[in-house]
């Protein structure tokens, strides 16, 4: 690949990588008089305009979020054939894929490290955004930039915050939505729900990267188990749960024997979730919610019980026995850099992302989907390739116009219903995928979307 002199206002000394969906260069900023770091749109892509504008989001997000513990944003331009590029701060020290790559680390260092790498995702969780791709590439480290000596010397950095996935669903592709080694089960599911937990789950496996065989103590192989469980509510809440735990463990006495509820004890690095339970992936070729899914609030998701639910301006009222959770579309962003509202209904939320049996809905706000595609389109974008399509039809439901597509599909999930439709003001899409229950036809899903209201 030949390096193009310039990019905008900055020279471009070499190539960094490239991936499916950019290319890094590291340049000269002058006005900085120092290193940055280019990310540009890959060229196949630059034609496709959703996946130009999932490309800037993540420049947003993390311009908007602008914390010394993520990968900061300086500027964003366009090359003169249309392409986006986002310049970042340049992290000198490389990646810990990298140091990983030259031999263990000590444990204390990697302990600490780990530490580190939570409280960097505890400031995403906090912003309501899941990161869905925690891996040794994107850890990276920079130099501090006061000049300090020892551990301190350097700032531990979060990056690539998971949107490579989106930009896959966006562009109509089957992508797994993770690393798979880091990726959690529920990740694997094209109609699961995708929360704080799933970081959780990124966060033990990091762990277990980083300290191997060496774990120094039963409460820490503990921590890392229940961090890697099978099922999301088996896990911590958040990073910032995790980190507390971590440091909890940490600091106990080496012959501690005890571990958290519904975790078997574990020693010598091996662990194992009491509850063995595997994720069942619906139907072969489902690739309808690949980068799909709720995001948990501030601390712990909301959970609502009580007749109604809302995320938002959403409102859910709620099917006797239902539950929800989340509060925002994972991944999907507004026009303030905020998660657009989104909520998962269920009698049981987190287990629908995992176990086929138990029925369940994703219900979504979308202003920025309204812009770009009709309800229609926005239905067309989400094949189910497996499945028997039914005729689409048209029902009026809580003075929504909604648009449906059922599909009878293979696997433990036989229906599966897709709605959408224009909120009353028509500046805002609303989205319904739902399994209903056993018996549960037609009649189920117009009132399950009768009760779908913008407050």
């Amino acid at each position: 690949m030949t390096a193009p002199e310039r990019i905008g206002p900055y020279r471009v000394e070499r190539l960094l990588g490239t991936g499916s969906f950019a290319t890094v260069w590291l340049g000269h900023d002058p006005a900085l008089d120092g290193p940055v770091a280019i990310k540009v749109l890959a060229e196949n892509w630059s034609h496709d305009l959703r996946v130009r504008e999932r490309f800037l989001d993540e420049a947003r997000l993390l311009r908007r979020l602008d914390h010394e513990r993520l990968v900061r944003v300086h500027a964003v331009g366009e090359l003169p054939d249309g392409r986006p590029y986002a310049v970042l701060a340049w992290a000198d020290g490389g990646s810990l894929r990298d140091r990983l790559a030259l031999g263990p680390l000590p444990v204390p260092a990697a302990l600490a490290l780990l530490d580190q790498i939570a409280a960097g995702v505890a400031v995403l969780h906090r912003h309501a955004v899941v990161h869905r791709d925690l891996t040794p590439g994107n850890i990276l480290f920079r130099s501090a930039p006061d000049g300090r000596d020892g551990p301190a010397a350097e700032q531990v950095l979060i990056a690539d915050l998971g949107l490579a996935k989106a930009l896959a669903a966006a562009s109509g592709l089957t992508a797994r939505a993770g690393t798979p080694g880091y990726m959690a089960p529920e990740q694997d599911d094209p109609c699961a729900a995708v929360d704080t937990r799933a970081d959780v789950f990124g966060l033990g496996r990091l762990g277990l990267r980083l300290l191997g065989e060496e774990t120094p103590a039963p409460a820490v192989a503990a921590v890392l188990a229940r961090a890697t469980a099978l099922h999301p509510d088996d896990r911590y809440a958040d990073a910032t749960a995790f980190r507390a735990a971590l440091a909890r463990a940490v600091a106990a006495p080496a012959d501690a024997e005890t571990g958290p509820v519904g975790v078997t004890r574990a020693v010598g690095g091996r662990r194992r979730s009491a509850r063995r339970r595997v994720a069942t992936v619906t139907g072969a070729g489902l690739v309808a919610l690949a980068a799909l899914g709720v995001a948990a609030g501030d601390a712990a998701t909301r959970r609502h019980t009580a007749g109604t639910a809302a995320s938002g301006p959403v409102v859910v009222i709620l099917p006797p026995g239902w539950r929800a959770t989340g509060t925002g579309w994972a991944g999907q962003y507004g026009d303030d850099g905020a998660l657009e509202p989104a909520l998962i209904v269920s009698p049981d939320p987190g287990r629908w992302a995992t176990d086929p049996t138990v029925p369940g809905a994703f219900v979504g706000l979308s202003a920025s989907t309204a812009r770009r595609t009709s309800a229609e389109g926005f239905l067309a974008e989400r094949p189910h390739a497996d499945c028997v399509p039914a005729p689409v039809r048209r029902t009026r439901q809580g003075g929504t116009d909604w648009v449906v597509a059922a599909f009878t599909c293979p696997g433990a999930r036989p229906v599966v219903v897709e709605a959408a439709g224009l909120a009353a003001d028509r500046t805002a899409l609303l989205y319904v995928q739902a399994v209903p229950p056993p018996g549960g036809g037609t009649e189920f899903v117009d009132a399950l979307l009768a009760g779908v209201r913008v407050r």
